[in-house]
């Protein structure tokens, strides 16, 4: 059993009456390895029924919230409730409020469909007729019930995925987290996958927190936060996210984008940046800018493109960078 001693805020912190709903509240949760910090000060609350993505670029601490969500590794500092319950004092308690489907594949390839969740239901006590019932319900939920006593090693991977979900939700769970779940799927696939979680929120009230580096993934979800270098950069609807950013984004590629951005910025008074070797700005109605900017800058613009908000327009505005730069992968997190 995991024991922890988190600090700052201390695990006796009782939630507020706002929070009471939440299924997942954190207040201040830092997270490092070694001297490298994975998480820093990070708050955030999931309300229960809701499909919620964590986003982030490799490195960006999402696993690691995954994994203290999932109580694989402890709280090292913070305060966490899970459905009311401290997860730090009562993990064994979060633990049968939960079901988790990991990233890297967990099936017994020699075990057909019905076993690999039958193993998994004897680890929650689940047997006899709950479990005959549950079985049946599972299978026809995820279109198993004619690959019930086929080996899973002969399955396709989004079939394999299905099976997954049906392990992480055989003992009911109220809250189902799942890392990365539609890594190395198909298209199809994935498409297949997101209609399954919507169904479960939708039918069983399900809460669903899911991690992923698919900005158009992320997209789908009800609302999302927006992880970099293990601090929230943004949290809400990505509806609402992408409405924050300004208006519509302008990039423009030119042999001096330092010198045009100060040049767009001074002439007239927008906030040009260069990322990655461009000038980037937001702007409403960016349609109406194209002109303008080509005309004051004709010389020196030699490509100029116009694009709608997207969450990556948001990322960059509170990073300074794009989602998928250069950079070292980070290992761990």
């Amino acid at each position: 059993m995991i024991t922890t001693t988190p600090t700052n805020p201390p695990p006796s912190t009782v939630p507020s009456t706002e929070s009471a709903s939440a299924a997942i509240r954190a207040v201040g949760i830092g997270y490092a390895y070694g001297p490298r910090p994975a998480l820093v000060d990070l708050s955030l609350e999931i309300r229960r029924g809701e499909l919620f993505a964590i986003l982030g670029p490799n490195g960006g601490g999402k696993t690691t919230l995954f994994r203290l969500l999932s109580t694989l590794i402890p709280l090292q500092r913070g305060v966490v409730h899970v459905l009311n319950c401290d997860l730090a004092r009562q993990p064994a308690a979060v633990r049968r409020a939960i079901g988790v489907v990991f990233q890297a594949p967990s099936l017994d390839r020699k075990l057909t469909v019905s076993e690999n969740i039958r193993l998994q239901a004897s680890l929650y006590g689940v047997g006899g007729r709950e479990l005959a019932s549950r079985l049946d319900e599972l299978l026809i939920q995820f279109a198993l019930t004619d690959r019930a006593n086929e080996l899973t090693e002969r399955l396709s991977g989004g079939l394999r995925r299905r099976v997954e979900l049906a392990k992480g939700l055989i003992h009911r769970p109220q809250i189902l987290l799942l890392d990365e779940p539609s890594t190395g799927l198909d298209p199809a696939a994935r498409s297949d996958l997101w209609q399954y979680l919507r169904h479960l929120r939708d039918s069983a009230g399900t809460t669903i927190v899911l991690t992923t580096h698919y900005l158009n993934e992320a997209d789908g979800a009800d609302r999302l936060a927006i992880l970099n270098e293990g601090r929230l950069v943004a949290l809400g609807a990505p509806d609402e996210l992408r409405a924050e950013t300004g208006g519509d984004s302008i990039t423009i590629d030119t042999e001096e984008p330092a010198a045009l951005a100060a040049a767009i910025s001074e002439k007239f008074g927008l906030a040009a940046r260069t990322i990655e070797g461009s000038v980037r700005l937001e702007v409403p109605n960016g349609h109406e800018w194209i002109a303008r900017l080509v005309e004051a800058f004709s010389g020196r613009v030699a490509a100029i493109r116009l694009g709608k908000p997207t969450l990556e327009d948001l990322f960059i505005a509170r990073t300074g960078h794009r989602f998928w730069q250069e950079r070292r992968e980070k290992q761990l997190t």
